[in-house]
């Protein structure tokens, strides 16, 4: 079988051993950055084994006269970009690469491939090539990638009764989220979750990275919490002596976040200055360590969330527009409690199972749960539900109540029957339609779909003045 080559790099015996390997064998020269970006590197095939044929459909002979960059030309554009940057901080580290990235090939098919390589590098250790063997691997990615289909479609379908993993609800607008949730988890397009402060945008957060099966860790970071003085030490990391106190080297959020999840919670508190440095890091996912020169480089996914109108912030010139747009992808809006139907009654089930709590709520306190306003959404009703648990019917007293409110709860009183319950409930009924139609029984008959002298007799029965 032929080799194909411009130099004589190899003996005959690692001819015969390269072409006999599965997938392609290659060397290229390695041409450094003439900008300030060290990511502006070049390289140019010099080798290329025989099972270039299989592997792409193009013989050895081909690619070498179009050795100019002409493995990342046959990358996904997307894949290209990422895989450039990760093979060079690994060979300037000197350590090994392993990646997979998808390939195009001339018939429009594309294949999914393992490349798994090493640098080469003259006496004073400087890159001076690059080496490694490329496979494909289009089946195992497949099966890895319909595996990954059936586990969601499991985790979804086992989940629809009452949620979706950690979340609670099957509320029209919690489906529509779950949606979302299993859409988000497809791709890595970053990510805005909406709601109000208690609503649970960390748990559909968590959700997005778990069901997306990155390996990486989940860095939840509430950007609220941190001093603005710190914030840039503390996303991009710092070196020994950059400024006062710091003793040692630290990574920050984003080198935590690697081949993970970074979820910044109000990340509308993020002042001007920190969403320049944080828009260059979205953009090429490279950062550079306060006090450090070196740029470093994090395959994370960003997800974020609000209670904030940001379009307005930008508006106001509270927040960039550029930054905006681009964390801004995919919105998902998160219902508040008092929007979810009767989601509260599976949520006060699930966390006093998760707390222990063998207690069925009587009704005059299921009456006052179900018609709460909840400003603070789920993070208050688990506040409540703990006071509950402690001081029993007393703890009602910290929740606020309207007219209405009150009397529903006194329906549930042990002295009155079920004919007086509905009788009281009925007169209460009709004396506020009354009310709000001035007195105009006709009005009201219409509004309470009754027959006129129906709701005459009624309100002489009741007594209704």
């Amino acid at each position: 079988m032929a080799i194909y080559r411009k130099d004589d790099y190899f003996s005959l015996f690692e001819k015969s051993i390269f072409d006999i390997l599965p997938g392609m064998a290659y060397y290229c020269k390695f041409i450094p950055s003439e900008t300030d970006n060290p990511y502006d590197y070049k390289v140019i095939l010099e080798y290329a084994s025989s099972g270039s044929l299989e592997l792409f459909g193009i013989p050895a002979k081909i690619l070498l006269k179009q050795n100019w960059n002409v493995l990342e030309r046959l990358m996904v554009i997307d894949d290209a970009k990422r895989t450039h940057i990760y093979c060079y901080e690994q060979v300037k580290q000197h350590k090994v690469y392993e990646v997979k990235y998808r390939i195009k090939l001339n018939n429009g098919l594309v294949k999914w491939v393992w490349d798994n390589g090493a640098g080469d590098y003259d006496e004073n250790g400087n890159i001076i090539g690059m080496q490694g063997v490329i496979m494909d691997i289009t089946e195992q990615k497949f099966q890895e990638l319909e595996l990954q289909e059936e586990n969601k479609l499991l985790k979804a379908s086992l989940s629809q009764v009452n949620g979706l993993g950690n979340i609670i609800g099957n509320c029209k607008a919690m489906q529509n989220v779950y949606e979302l949730i299993m859409k988000a988890s497809e791709n890595d397009m970053n990510v805005i979750i909406y709601g109000e402060t208690g609503c649970g945008k960390d748990l559909v957060a968590k959700a997005i990275h778990e069901f997306s099966g990155k390996k990486g860790a989940y860095v939840p970071v509430n950007c609220g919490a941190i001093p603005e003085q710190l914030m840039e030490s503390e996303f991009f990391g710092h070196t020994k002596g950059s400024f006062s106190g710091a003793y040692a080297n630290k990574n920050g959020f984003i080198a935590a976040a690697d081949n993970g999840t970074l979820f910044l919670d109000e990340i509308g508190e993020i002042p001007l200055n920190l969403q320049v440095k944080l828009l260059r890091t979205l953009e090429n996912r490279t950062y550079i360590p306060l006090g450090s020169n070196v740029a470093k480089n994090s395959n994370f996914r960003l997800i974020a969330a609000t209670h904030r109108n940001l379009a307005q912030m930008v508006q106001d010139k509270l927040m960039r527009s550029d930054f905006f747009y681009r964390i801004n992808v995919l919105e998902i809006y998160l219902p508040p409690l008092r929007e979810r139907d009767n989601d509260i009654f599976l949520l006060i089930d699930a966390y006093l199972k998760k707390k222990n709590a063998n207690i069925k709520l009587p009704m005059k306190v299921r009456l006052a749960v179900q018609n709460y306003h909840w400003p603070g959404n789920v993070r208050e009703l688990h506040n409540f539900l703990d006071r509950y648990l402690f001081l029993g019917e007393s703890a009602l007293n910290s929740l606020q109540f309207n007219e209405e409110d009150n009397f529903l709860m006194s329906l549930s009183s042990d002295s009155l029957s079920h004919k007086d319950a509905m009788e009281a409930f009925e007169k209460q009924l009709i004396a506020k339609a009354l009310k709000q139609n001035n007195g105009n029984t006709l009005h009201c008959a219409e509004q309470l779909d009754l027959n006129l002298r129906t709701l005459q007799r009624k309100i002489k029965q009741l007594q209704i003045r």
